[in-house]
């Protein structure tokens, strides 16, 4: 393993020797699942001072356990298309942890779905969920079916059959699925719709991201990119800069990208390049939320769309090309391993000054070395994009009361939980004497109260 920062302590060679037969072991049995690797060794690289100051995490073998997933589920999904022809794709479930409560976690229908991103999803989840506060535990899924270019009855005939077969495996007090990319309220409407129909009992509670109409909440949709916003600022806050008057970049233009420019742009701040697959729009005057929407959103449409509306903004097909964009805060907030040391070493000769995951690991480990040996406030994404997990929980909590709370009083609640997962993180860090190394802070704040709860329920 590599050291992602080079400005920290090392640890002792015990402990260096042990994690490196944690992340070998893991390599080992599974030799071909690249993305679990890096967020493994990730990980690992982030919690040895704390194995330094509490060995029984050691003696009492945490790690070993704590880095293999309590079940794997894997099953066929059969579909037929508009055509009549049967069409089969892969469904998965990963149960990571359930020390704190049951499992939580997306679900994700895009083609690079596989065993790897599922389990490198899941054991993100563990840690992101045990920051929120809230008792639920990691768990993801999802399936290798891409619904682009699919219809409606396609997508609904698909999503009754995965659930089929999922229906086994979930349930309010056992695994409690939601939405990720690929899976909106469409999708989640579908599914939820198929459960009811096998179990014949309205159990809101056993998946999150339904429509506000049948007992969805309010909030949900805007939860992850709104969060990642209420983390930046406190990070700011405590740094004496404003998010006020600052120039954003986001990559992406999905929910969690579209709804952090949406509060980023609320609070003061003008968002001047955003991007989907196809390329990036920039606009040094910013860009209106409104008109993507429409374009992304409504019309399903693609980003270069937007000069239609707006025909002074510049568009570039690259794609990766939005982090040459000047700005002082960078939001990579599309997919995994998209903003490489490159793109790092570009945004810091630029001048940024904050870097927050909206995606899951949208940073590779060389790019947050970057970020790190050069003073960039960083948010990792188990902490800045926590929102949307923490708001689904809510959604099972109103489940739960059969009340439903306004969208002010879930948005109050989304940035309490927020300042207390920044909170969490910094107190970590300091304990530790790395104030400026969050990922650090985040993963030793998520791992602890994980553990503690595995050696308070013995070996299971």
């Amino acid at each position: 393993m590599t050291i992602i920062s080079e400005n920290v302590k090392k640890p002792s060679q015990y402990v260096a020797d042990y994690l490196d037969e944690i992340y070998h072991s893991v390599v080992k049995q599974d030799p071909n699942e690249p993305e679990f690797h890096q967020a493994v060794a990730v990980f690992l690289q982030s919690i040895y001072p704390l194995l330094e100051k509490e060995p029984q995490y050691i003696e009492k073998g945490i790690l070993k356990q704590i880095v293999e997933p309590e079940r794997v589920i894997t099953f066929r999904v059969t579909w037929v298309d508009d055509n009549g022809k049967t069409q089969v794709n892969r469904g998965y479930r990963v149960q990571f942890n359930s020390a704190i409560g049951p499992f939580k976690g997306g679900l994700r229908f895009h083609p690079s779905v596989n065993t790897s991103i599922v389990k490198f999803l899941g054991f993100e989840q563990t840690f992101k969920n045990s920051l929120t506060g809230q008792p639920i535990g990691g768990g993801k899924g999802g399936s290798n079916f891409d619904p682009k270019g699919k219809s409606d009855n396609e997508i609904m005939r698909f999503c009754q059959s995965f659930m089929t077969e999922l229906a086994r495996y979930i349930g309010p007090d056992i695994d409690v699925p939601a939405g990720d990319l690929g899976v909106g309220a469409r999708e989640i409407g579908y599914m939820f719709g198929q459960y009811k129909r096998l179990r014949g009992a309205y159990e809101a509670g056993v998946i999150t991201g339904k429509a506000p109409d049948f007992g969805g909440s309010l909030g949900r949709t805007e939860a992850t990119g709104y969060g990642t916003i209420y983390f930046v600022q406190e990070m700011l806050k405590d740094n004496r800069m404003r998010l006020e008057g600052s120039t954003i970049a986001v990559s992406g233009s999905g929910n969690v990208s579209i709804y952090a420019m949406e509060k980023a742009s609320q609070l003061g701040a003008r968002v001047v390049a955003c991007s989907d697959t196809t390329g990036y729009i920039y606009n040094e005057k910013g860009i209106d939320v409104d008109t993507v929407k429409e374009i992304k959103l409504k019309r399903k449409g693609r980003i270069k769309e937007y000069l239609d509306f707006h025909p002074d903004t510049t568009y570039s097909e690259d794609c990766a090309g939005i982090w040459s964009v000047p700005c002082g805060i960078a939001l990579p907030c599309a997919t995994q391993n998209e903003l490489d040391e490159e793109h790092a070493i570009t945004l810091v000769k630029n001048g940024v000054k904050v870097v927050a995951e909206g995606a899951n690991m949208p940073c590779t480990p060389k790019a947050t070395e970057v970020f790190l040996n050069n003073g960039v406030l960083f948010g990792p994404a188990k902490a800045a994009n926590a929102g949307g997990v923490a708001v689904s929980q809510l959604e099972m909590a109103q489940n739960s009361m059969r009340l439903k709370w306004t969208f002010e009083e879930v948005d109050e609640r989304l940035q309490d939980i927020m300042k207390s997962i920044y909170r969490n993180c910094v107190d970590a860090t300091k304990e530790f004497d790395n104030a400026t190394n969050l990922i650090q802070g985040a993963n030793i704040a998520g791992f602890k109260k994980v553990a503690d709860a595995m050696i308070a329920q013995g070996v299971i």
